[in-house]
């Protein structure tokens, strides 16, 4: 499964990268291969400056070993070793109208001291981070998603839907990163659902993100905007990094694990501003904004 899995996410980036590359128009992915010394590597691809993308990442990477102290806690495990791949991808778009996207699909394993699997799931999801709200993009998004969820099980997409609105919180901030999407995690073999079906799944929704996100991405972005609407993208964007840094789970098991520094911060964008104590104007559509963040809503 690990074999096959990281074999889908090697074409899975090449057609991700492809595409983004012919909406932008002007930039290309920077590609770095690296090696992590405890076992592994990753193929991180990197644009910026772009027409239409101010910076973007679309990541790779599998690793192996022992599991680290703090894992081995997080997991209530002794001694065990690991594999675990995925690919991780953050767009921040230049133009404030189009929303920033994330997505991630990853597969892990674990085994006892004589190599044998004890343990093996799938994750992943994807979500957007709009800075003004269109709700025809929302309801396109989410769309797309249950659609690849009704697919393999009509209790995918609400259950699912629930556990981003959850998963993608600011609870310093109480509001939520963007409107959601999808975010399971630990999905593993059950009576009705064998670790082949969950790969069918992650693979179906894996291969709907673009049909998710580049129409979007075509609608909005000649759209003009005022700096004024440019420096609150930069405030929003703020709030981004908040919850990279200070929730994501992603950042921190790349962190625990030795990860590669300039893969795991990828995702941070390139322009950000912090103002005190700010707050949008009553009636306007950065408060528009906010209102839907602060209580997550239903839009499919």
């Amino acid at each position: 499964m690990k074999d096959k899995f990281y074999s889908y996410i090697e074409h899975l980036q090449d057609t991700i990268t492809s595409k983004l590359e012919e909406v932008d128009g002007k930039a290309s992915f920077k590609q770095d291969l690296w090696e992590r010394p405890e076992g592994g590597g990753g193929r991180t691809r990197v644009i910026e400056n772009g027409a239409v993308f101010e910076k973007g990442g679309v990541n790779i990477s599998k690793v192996h070993g022992a599991l680290p102290k703090s894992m081995r806690e997080y997991f209530g495990v002794k001694d065990a070793d690991f594999f675990a791949c995925g690919l991780s991808l953050v767009i921040h778009p230049k133009s404030p109208m189009v929303p920033t996207v994330h997505a991630n699909w990853r597969y892990f394993e674990m085994y006892n001291k004589d190599g044998k699997i004890v343990d093996q799931w799938f994750g992943g999801g994807q979500d957007l981070t709009p800075y003004y709200l269109f709700e025809e993009d929302a309801k396109h998004f989410h769309s797309v998603c249950k659609k690849a969820c009704d697919a393999h099980n009509l209790e995918f997409y609400p259950n699912y839907k629930k556990k981003c609105d959850a998963y993608f919180w600011n609870a310093h901030r109480n509001e939520a990163r963007g409107i959601g999407g999808l975010f399971f995690d630990y999905c593993k073999a059950t009576d009705t659902m064998q670790m082949e079906d969950w790969y069918q799944f992650v693979t179906e929704v894996g291969d709907s993100f673009l049909e998710a996100y580049v129409p979007i991405v075509l609608q909005r972005k000649d759209l003009p905007y005022t700096q004024k609407q440019r420096s609150w993208q930069e405030i929003r964007r703020g709030r981004y990094v908040e919850f990279n840094l200070v929730h994501d789970k992603g950042t921190l098991f790349g962190l625990r694990t030795n990860g590669r520094i300039e893969s795991i911060l990828m995702s941070l964008p390139p322009h950000v501003q912090w103002k005190y104590d700010h707050h949008p104007e009553a009636g306007s559509e950065e408060e528009k904004l906010l209102d839907v963040l602060c209580a997550p809503k239903s839009w499919v």
